[in-house]
């Protein structure tokens, strides 16, 4: 029913291992094979290609829906229904950012402080032009096919790139002196096919997939054994979803079930110890559905 577009490149090993997590593995003949399948019956045809284009063909109905980065819907300009944001990149699950740098020793502190004709390259080069220009900034834009902040300040002023940790830009001297724009990645869909109920279903049900498994990355299940004595104790130290599960056990005793933030299970745990807590299990969640 589906034809999919998904990015090749920096995106494609966090994609790959996102669609696999979400029952939805990503079957090709080899790691360079640009044509793909996923055994789904929402599915007809998969394809892979670089995010750079993917708006656009999916904006002229080439594809039905495909995953891209919110820079290169911008950087396009094209017209596409965003059908969310799905929270992973290549290195974490934090956006990247668009940003304006300029070498370490600059005078300049904001774009504000850039001289008319300002040399800038960038991989951006549309983004870019209408960012300077809403400023009123005459800008002398060229297009950077890569290694951006090598070209500091020699061959530019400053430079458009983007940054997920800032490690590259601080590692090549350049500072940060303004963000044009945050970036998530998305699933994206064309209009035509996205005003489709059928296609539109299969659209929902694939994200629906695809948003709880990203949800369950962040969280664990914690299962444990309580006394009645210490029931409520335990109760304040452990936080839940909505409200724990809890039954009574033959002995008397109260088994708790709740899912928690893993990034505080190391405090959690042993608070749960300290509250008289027993057994305790830490389980990975695969889906998290709302």
């Amino acid at each position: 029913m589906l034809k999919i577009v998904l990015p090749k490149g920096s995106l494609e090993k966090a994609t790959f291992e996102l669609f696999e997590a979400a029952d939805l593995a990503i079957s090709r003949s080899s790691a360079v094979d640009y044509k793909a399948s996923i055994d789904d019956p929402r599915v007809a045809e998969v394809r892979i290609l670089r995010p750079q284009e993917i708006p656009m063909y999916v904006a002229e109905g080439l594809f039905d829906i495909g995953i891209t980065g919110r820079d290169w819907i911008v950087e396009t300009n094209s017209n596409v229904e965003s059908l969310g944001e799905l929270k992973y990149s290549k290195v974490t699950s934090n956006p990247v950012k668009v940003v304006v740098a300029v070498a370490g020793d600059s005078s300049a502190q904001s774009v504000a402080d850039l001289p008319q004709g300002v040399r800038v390259t960038s991989e951006y080069p549309e983004m870019t032009r209408r960012f300077f220009s809403e400023r009123g900034i005459n800008a002398d834009v060229r297009l950077s096919y890569g290694a951006s902040e090598a070209k500091i300040p020699d061959i530019a002023d400053c430079v458009v790139d983007i940054t997920e940790t800032g490690r590259a830009l601080r590692a090549a001297g350049l500072r940060v002196i303004d963000t044009i724009l945050v970036s998530y990645t998305e699933l994206i869909a064309n209009p035509g096919s996205y005003a489709d109920p059928a296609k539109r279903h299969a659209m929902d049900q694939l994200m629906t997939l695809l948003n709880g498994t990203l949800e369950a990355r962040t969280k664990v299940l914690v299962k444990l054994n309580v006394s009645e004595a210490n029931y409520e104790s335990v109760l304040k130290v452990l936080p839940a979803a909505k409200s724990p599960t809890v039954s009574r056990l033959a002995s008397g005793d109260y088994a708790i079930e709740s899912v928690v933030e893993k990034r505080t299970i190391n405090v959690i745990i042993p608070a749960l110890v300290d509250a008289g807590a027993s057994d305790i299990l830490e389980l990975p969640i695969s889906k998290i559905v709302h």
